[in-house]
């Protein structure tokens, strides 16, 4: 055999002789609640998307604008001291964009718990 179907060989080999180990292992004859996720329970009975209501959404849009916010804010602090007003007019603009964001969900009533 050639140099690059003498390893083919062995790798189909092992392959097979893996799907045949499994095939006799101890949930050959298994049924499905035998074989279902161990925590999972089960097949679920309604979708993902049905499970939580969508005003979540937005209101995690704005914890992320919150956090991006705090993100900037500590290396903009250093750069602050070293270009002055340049980078307090870039952070003004920054913050006015987010500002944007959070009056948009204001005035949407994501803040609003019910």
């Amino acid at each position: 055999m050639t140099e690059i179907a003498m390893p083919l060989v062995l790798v189909l080999l092992a392959v097979a002789f893996a799907w045949g180990l499994q095939r006799l292992g101890p949930e050959a004859g298994a049924t499905w609640p035998h074989r279902a996720p161990f925590l999972g329970g089960g097949v679920p009975q309604t979708h993902a998307w049905q499970r939580w209501h969508a005003r979540y959404y937005p209101m995690t849009l704005l914890f992320i604008a919150f956090e991006m916010e705090m993100m900037f804010m500590y290396p903009w602090a250093v750069v602050y001291i070293e270009t002055g007003t340049k980078a307090l007019a870039e952070m003004g603009m920054f913050l006015g964009i987010l500002s944007v964001g959070i009056l948009y969900g204001w005035r949407e009533g994501v803040f609003r718990w019910q």
